[in-house]
């Protein structure tokens, strides 16, 4: 099986953009309700995946810093926690599923790590469950 099959194409996915501020990607992540987003540089590469978690540690952890103020802060300044690896649209069916056990989307990039879109973790579920009952 193709893994292309179970793309959801970078159009149709929220992402922030690592240029963004704080209050950008809060915004972005209340509105769509997510509580994970990719993030995509200036030429389109994934460089990683921004949490809630992230978000209110860097809150928490940054001195006098309200929501008001979180359009001052760059999203390139948030520590990321979690280290999610992007898989290459090439890769195997496997590899995919071992990621997906790991975090709700698994990241695709093409060979230039370009940001192409996301697999999540429900549509594998379905696959693997599709495939049991066809045992």
């Amino acid at each position: 099986m193709n893994i292309a099959f179970f793309l959801i194409p970078k159009r149709d996915v929220a992402f922030v953009k690592y240029e963004s501020t704080m209050r950008q990607a809060l915004e972005k992540m209340e509105y769509h309700r997510y509580s994970s987003v990719p993030l995509i540089n200036g030429d389109g590469q994934y460089v990683g995946t921004l949490t809630e978690g992230d978000l209110l540690w860097k809150i928490k952890n940054t001195h006098h810093l309200t929501f008001e103020n979180t359009n001052k802060v760059w999203i390139k300044d948030v520590p990321l926690h979690i280290q999610n690896d992007p898989i290459h649209i090439d890769a195997e069916m496997e590899h995919i599923i071992s990621k997906s056990m790991e975090q709700n989307f698994v990241p695709v990039v093409d060979d230039q790590n370009i940001f192409i879109g996301i697999i999540r973790r429900r549509e594998i579920i379905e696959y693997c469950s599709t495939k049991l009952l066809t045992l």
